[in-house]
């Protein structure tokens, strides 16, 4: 089955600025995938070459198979967009503009604006100029859902809403799923893309660094395990065991031992055992951890700095 969205080699200059640095991506129908990155790393400017809102230095891009530019407004109209940066007029409220958008889909979607507006909890009778953020954000989703496209581009989707409606949110995409559409999710929020994403995919700088399966993801993040013991120990019998890293003993606290477990704890209990343990305390690390450490880590493989100068040990981001 041919991708939802692909992109090969796909490369973005704005000037002497590289953008994007040899995109490959590959997004099949039907999935909610997460996309990942700080603002700056390239996810908004891979949004807009998907949507024709900017042409390629080199690469390709395809969305349903053919190129945003060949496919016209009838590839469009088979997407719902939410920009990150929304812009409303603001002479009009919030259901005028609504229906404006239904009219130019011929109708499509007019139906679902009341329904889409009372989920969260939209005003359609307040002046657009009014809006706060929040509320702004919310007449984008609906205009981004309300006509069941195939494939939904959602950028930064939950900027501005408050946990409750966060959650609608991610009923909804759950739901556009069910009904067969691919939602493409860009975001730098982990906790939203975690609970609705099957795979996740995190750019760095315009530079994939990785694309996974969210639960493997989760099981890479690993634990953060704090031991205390009746005596001293020395941390030189920790630091090389299997699936332990950053293993530390504080000098001012010379029974306490942390470390970074990935893996089975099976090599660390083992050696741990020939003490007296008092205590043992392990933690999953959340997501986001893990993708901070991508983040350490450049393009070219090489750590950045830490805030302290200091940086940490050269590391492959594969």
């Amino acid at each position: 089955m041919t991708p939802v969205i692909r992109t090969s080699g796909l490369v973005k200059d704005y000037g002497k600025v590289r953008a994007l640095h040899g995109l490959d991506l590959e997004v099949e129908a039907g999935e909610v995938f997460g996309f990942l990155g700080p603002n700056g790393a390239g996810k908004s400017t891979t949004i807009r070459l998907l949507l024709d809102l900017l042409r390629p230095t080199a690469g390709t891009v395809e969305v349903f198979g053919r190129s945003p530019s060949a496919g016209g407004p009838a590839l469009r109209a088979r997407i719902g967009y939410l920009p990150g940066e929304l812009a409303l007029p603001a002479r009009v409220n919030a259901g005028e503009y609504l229906g404006h958008l239904a009219a130019l889909r011929g109708g499509k979607g007019a139906a679902r604006i009341g329904e889409l507006a009372e989920r969260f909890s939209l005003d359609l009778s307040r002046p657009l100029r009014a809006l706060s953020k929040g509320n702004k954000q919310k007449v984008g989703l609906v205009q981004a859902f309300m006509h069941d496209p195939e494939l939904l581009v959602l950028d930064e989707p939950t900027s501005g809403l408050d946990p409750l409606l966060q959650r609608e949110f991610r009923l909804l995409a759950q739901e556009a799923q069910a009904r067969g559409a691919t939602v493409f999710l860009s975001s730098h929020v982990l906790q939203e893309v975690e609970e609705v994403a099957r795979r996740v995919a995190i750019i760095r700088a315009g530079v994939m660094v990785d694309v996974d399966d969210v639960r493997a993801l989760r099981r890479r993040a690993g634990q953060q395990v704090l031991l205390r013991f009746a005596a001293p120990v020395d941390v030189a019998e920790f630091a090389d065991l299997p699936g332990v890293h950053d293993a530390v003993v504080d000098p001012q606290d010379t029974v306490t031992l942390t470390c970074l477990l990935r893996g089975e704890p099976m090599a660390l209990l083992v050696a741990a055992s020939r003490h007296h343990v008092i205590r043992w305390h392990a933690k999953d690390r959340e997501l986001e951890d893990l993708f901070m450490d991508f983040y350490r880590t450049a393009p070219d493989g090489v750590v950045d700095p830490a805030p302290d100068g200091t940086g940490t040990s050269k590391e492959n981001v594969r």
